[in-house]
């Protein structure tokens, strides 16, 4: 009783001093066409309440939480029915099939709008997967992955522009190359860890806008690069529509490419020395691992898929210019993997989904979806570190002795 009144207690005192530091964009607003100042008291009332009712929550869950790690230390293993359901391979399987045939029928139900907003959440889902092998398998903290997304669609606009290239000759061009401006970013930092190397990938994005910016005869500047060829299909005219479905399912054969080829990796022996330079670097490069093939092999592979994707992305929008490609984009390609779950599949095709459809589906509240998002990121990092879905290990057992065992 005495610790819900003392939660009461600050829950208010909280609830205060938050009116007060949202009053000036809550309650006074300008109106510059009649000239006089509006008093929105009624706002100040729900933040008030909503501040109230948010932080009380915010102790309640913090308690559960300390609660949860107190039977945790006690040897209590406790796993969740969706961790349960998701090492289940059966289950997995047939998700994956009801998923597949819903991303096929998708085009056929709704419209065309709808269509492009799935496109630019399956482009971020291909981003997500590609920064995860980086960031969430290998543990190299990397803020300047757009730059590679940047190099594949600028590979595809110039050559289409100057050398008329197509799409399909130029997308594993665009591939190749991240993978080139991966293995050149990541040789020269080998030796970095930590806030070093994130803010070494930061700069490699700030080159790469400001030569974009300001190389003329290259990249045509701010003023980008129009007119880039839409794919095509054996020649075939297809109209915006068409265009647009077509491009809609080359991106679902993508992701479903990029889903197959990270799982792969993930359980393979370069997966696993990931994981292993995640954990320890130290105790990595003491079990021989060889500490550069692994970084560079990471860098290499995930920037391979923004290429790609970079590729295909010139191509649905038919116009770049570097205006496209900021650290915005670095922080919400990196806030995909993290609120997904680093190191989950499944969790970074999740997190893309929320924070690039929500928005889209939300613009009646466009004055505060920053505001939301920051919340739910500040809640996540509190409430489930680990990201919305956990990733799970892969346990291999030998049987063979308990079986001896047994029989014997």
């Amino acid at each position: 009783m005495t610790d819900m009144l003392k939660d009461f207690k600050q829950s208010i005192l909280i609830s205060i001093w938050f009116v007060f530091l949202t009053f000036p964009l809550m309650v006074v607003r300008v109106n510059t066409m009649n000239n006089v100042v509006e008093w929105r008291w009624m706002n100040l009332i729900w933040v008030a309440i909503g501040a109230f009712v948010l932080s009380y929550a915010w102790r309640y869950m913090l308690a559960r939480k300390h609660a949860k790690m107190k039977v945790a230390e006690e040897g209590v293993r406790q796993q969740s029915k969706v961790q349960l359901l998701l090492e289940d391979m059966s289950f997995r399987y047939k998700a994956m099939g009801v998923l597949l045939i819903i991303a096929l029928a998708f085009p056929q139900i709704f419209d065309t709008y709808q269509t492009t907003i799935m496109i630019s959440a399956l482009i971020y889902v291909v981003l997500g997967l590609g920064l995860n092998i980086g960031v969430g398998l290998a543990g190299l903290l990397d803020l300047g992955y757009v730059a590679f997304f940047g190099v594949g669609a600028y590979s595809y606009a110039l050559l289409n522009h100057h050398f008329d290239f197509g799409f399909w000759m130029t997308l594993p061009i665009g591939g190749l190359l991240g993978c080139l401006f991966g293995v050149l970013l990541g040789f020269p930092i080998l030796r970095l860890r930590g806030d070093y190397l994130a803010i070494v990938t930061l700069g490699f994005i700030m080159i790469f806008k400001t030569v974009m910016e300001n190389w003329s005869e290259l990249s045509f500047g701010p003023s980008g690069i129009a007119n880039i060829d839409r794919p095509g299909l054996f020649g075939i005219d297809m109209n915006l529509d068409a265009s647009t479905i077509y491009i809609y399912y080359i991106m679902v054969a993508m992701v479903v490419f990029t889903i197959l080829v990270t799982m792969r990796l993930r359980n393979s022996r370069i997966g696993r020395a990931w994981i292993a330079l995640r954990e320890d670097e130290i105790a990595c490069v003491a079990m021989g691992i060889d500490m550069a093939r692994t970084k560079l092999s990471a860098y290499a592979l995930g920037a391979f898929w923004a290429g790609m994707v970079g590729v295909l992305f010139a191509a649905k929008t038919t116009f770049i210019n570097p205006a496209s490609f900021t650290f915005m984009e670095s922080a919400i390609i990196l806030s995909i993997v993290v609120l997904g779950g680093m190191g989950s599949i499944l969790g970074v095709i999740l997190g893309a989904f929320i924070l690039i459809l929500l928005p889209e589906y939300m613009r009646a509240f466009s004055e505060y979806r920053m505001l939301a998002f920051g919340a739910a990121m500040v809640l996540m990092m509190i409430f489930r570190p680990q990201g919305i879905i956990s990733n799970i290990r892969q346990k291999y057992e030998y049987k063979g002795l308990k079986e001896e065992t047994e029989n014997g």
